[in-house]
């Protein structure tokens, strides 16, 4: 559990649409991957306003994707419920991994860092079997990176973005759970993470859009195949979420200092305000629920 006694502004009563920044703002091209360190503003992945309350004791999470963004929060979020974590990154991301080991460390958890590119199904299985061994265990699998890049037009679409984001998106989730789901015992969580991409998808984002709906389809699928195994598999699927894969291509830049306006509460979410859902579905308070899409969209319809 967390140390902080202070009631942050994530559990006060408050209106929703004014809780987090609203756009406009300023236009900040990174490059790939993004760096959370220099969004502006920068994001909330819960670092001072998430508090643990022990629902997650002893548990062993995989967190891809665990250096920044939504990967980030959650795997802030499963160390302060009570989870040991292994977090996965690009080698360029050490800065902000190293920010999130320390920060799971701190709430005495045992922190795994495991950079490299999941675009590689030989680094997918090494990274599933050091994460198994230096865990302990290995009993929630959150598969959270994510390759984004927007282009306006199909002819501008080359067969080199096309693959890699097909292999970072749905290649490097099918070879993590097909290696995972050998080593997780029953009652063990398997999180996916989709988009409303998936069902309404941008026209800037072509190639991503079907990647996120192939998602969609492998939890559904999955989560039947394994379900009298005792392994339940969800999905988090967000809407325009502040992360740096939108501010290092995955949106126009000229789209930027609107990002999130077009949403009923009028802004994006931040990335603290999907790790609830990552914890519910890890934890044996949803032990009833699997093949489900979870949607935190701001009010955006995810079917």
């Amino acid at each position: 559990m967390s140390g902080n006694k202070e009631l942050s502004n994530l559990y006060k009563l408050q209106d929703p649409t004014k809780q987090y920044p609203r756009p406009k703002f300023k236009h900040q091209p990174q490059g790939v991957p993004g760096l959370d360190r220099k969004m502006q503003p920068l994001a909330d992945h819960g670092e001072t306003s998430y508090k643990g309350s022990g629902r997650l004791p002893n548990r062993k999470a995989l967190v891809t994707g665990g250096d920044s963004g939504i990967g980030r929060a959650a795997a802030i979020a499963f160390a302060r419920e009570g989870a040991d974590v292994a977090i996965n990154y690009l080698p360029s991301e050490e800065g902000d991994a190293q920010e999130v080991i320390a920060l799971i460390e701190k709430e005495g958890r045992k922190a795994i860092a495991i950079p490299g590119d999941i675009s590689s199904e030989a680094f997918c299985k090494q990274m599933v079997k050091r994460a198994h061994k230096a865990l302990g265990g290995l009993d929630i699998l959150a598969c959270v990176a994510g390759k984004q890049h927007a282009v306006e037009k199909i002819a501008d679409v080359t067969t080199q973005q096309l693959e890699q984001t097909y292999r970072v998106n749905v290649f490097a989730l099918f070879w993590t759970v097909k290696a995972a789901l050998p080593l997780m015992p029953p009652g063990g969580s398997i999180i996916t993470t989709a988009s409303i991409q998936a069902t309404h998808p941008s026209p800037s984002l072509l190639d991503y859009a079907p990647t996120k709906a192939a998602i969609l389809a492998f939890t559904r699928a999955l989560a039947r195949q394994v379900a009298e195994d005792g392994i339940r598999v969800n999905c988090v699927a967000p809407g325009p979420v502040w992360t740096p894969l939108q501010t290092s291509g995955g949106q126009p830049d000229k789209k930027i200092p609107a990002f999130g306006s077009e949403t009923p509460m009028k802004r994006p979410g931040q990335p603290v305000e999907m790790s609830p859902l990552y914890v519910l579905l890890a934890s044996q308070e949803s032990s009833y629920v699997t093949g489900e899409v979870y949607g935190a969209t701001g009010g955006l319809e995810v079917g």
